[in-house]
């Protein structure tokens, strides 16, 4: 009988806005039960160091010169995950901490992948054995150091079409801070990559010209007017070829310096639509399942769907809540690295060979 173990996923995406958290159940094979997810908001001063360090932080010299920097907020970041884990494990049993921690910069031509956070640390506050680090063996091993989650996507895939609940080939569309993408073929096959910018650009755009973090449903894009100029402008600038040599892409790939002098509206809806048209240009003609916090931006998703002739599905009309995708991932991820399972693939990374990753930690 194969051993079933608990394991608590922690996510904090490019957003930066707080910790996606999730319990489940598992074999890192096969077998998966989501037993609990919950999302804890940062403070607004952490969320703003980390918006800040990632500003700072533009070449791979930066993450020396601002060590003392990404040290203090390193320990903040830990100390505001083991509160979570220790509120959780009241309540659950957990084997194993899968922590990703925050990606504070990430150059895959370089192969370098940085998060923050101190999974020894957080091992001795919480009592449980973490697996933190995760991209580093990939990376040595020819990999991007991205995407991880597809063997997830995969596993739940091959749950659901047990079921008969859904119809293959299909697409899995995670909208992050970077978009990415899982192919999922017949034979369970996957393939996978980033794609383009997700939220990160609105995202930016909304920090920097208001007082909120994000555009809301993206009711201020809808109430803006696209320009066109600006627009065909911009995609003519944009460098296809460039990115799609790519595997993996970091917030720091893309900028929004063709928006300068536009009002917050229309900014923000002419953003929207060189997302949505970038995004386009990479979706296979498959049915299209969309996780991750950009599906909950309405108009992006309606932009994104006027230009494709596939049927989009939000992964929640399948019983899956579409915010804890990548949380859950990193929960499945920490038991195969637990296991020495793969967890990267020359399919999803780019790699030599599958790989596992992760450092393992007790340390109490």
């Amino acid at each position: 009988m194969k051993k079933i173990y608990s394991s608590l996923g922690l996510m904090s995406g490019t957003s930066g806005d707080g910790v996606d958290s999730s319990v489940i159940k598992s074999d890192g094979k096969d077998q998966i039960l989501i037993e609990n997810n919950e999302y804890n908001a940062y403070p607004a001063e952490i969320s703003d160091e980390i918006h800040k360090i990632r500003e700072k932080i533009q070449i791979s010299s930066d993450l020396k010169n601002f060590t003392t920097d990404i040290n203090i907020l390193s320990k903040k970041l830990t100390d505001f995950h083991a509160a979570i884990v220790n509120k959780i494990i009241k309540k659950k049993h957990i084997d194993i901490i899968g922590f990703h921690g925050q990606t504070i910069f990430h150059n895959s031509e370089e192969k370098i992948s940085r998060q923050i956070g101190n999974g020894a640390k957080l091992s001795e506050l919480t009592k449980k054995t973490v697996i933190y680090d995760f991209r580093q063996n990939d990376l040595k091993n020819g990999g991007e150091g991205a995407p991880l989650a597809p063997i997830y996507h995969q596993a739940i895939i091959k749950n659901l079409d047990k079921k008969s609940k859904i119809k293959l080939p299909l697409v899995i569309l995670n909208i992050g801070g970077i978009a990415n993408i899982t192919v999922i073929d017949k034979n369970y096959k996957m393939k996978s990559m980033d794609i383009g910018p997700g939220n990160c650009l609105i995202d930016k755009w909304i920090r920097l010209n208001s007082n909120k973090k994000f555009d809301e449903n993206g009711n201020l894009a809808q109430s803006g007017k696209i320009d066109k100029f600006i627009l065909n402008q911009s995609l003519d600038n944009y460098d296809y070829n460039k990115v799609s040599k790519k595997k993996s892409l970091d917030i720091n790939d893309f900028d929004i310096f063709f928006a300068k002098g536009l009002s917050l509206e229309n900014g923000a809806a002419t953003i929207t639509e060189f997302t949505a048209d970038v995004l386009s240009k990479k979706i296979l003609n498959f049915e299209v399942y969309i996780c991750g916090g950009g599906r909950k931006n309405t108009f992006l998703i309606e932009r994104l769907k006027s230009k494709l002739k596939n049927q989009i599905i939000l992964i929640d009309k399948i019983g899956f809540n579409g915010d804890y995708i990548e949380s859950q991932a990193f929960a499945y991820l920490a038991i195969r690295s637990f296991l020495k399972l793969p967890i990267s693939f020359p399919e999803t990374t780019g790699c030599n060979k599958p790989c596992t990753g992760g450092k393992l930690i007790k340390n109490f």
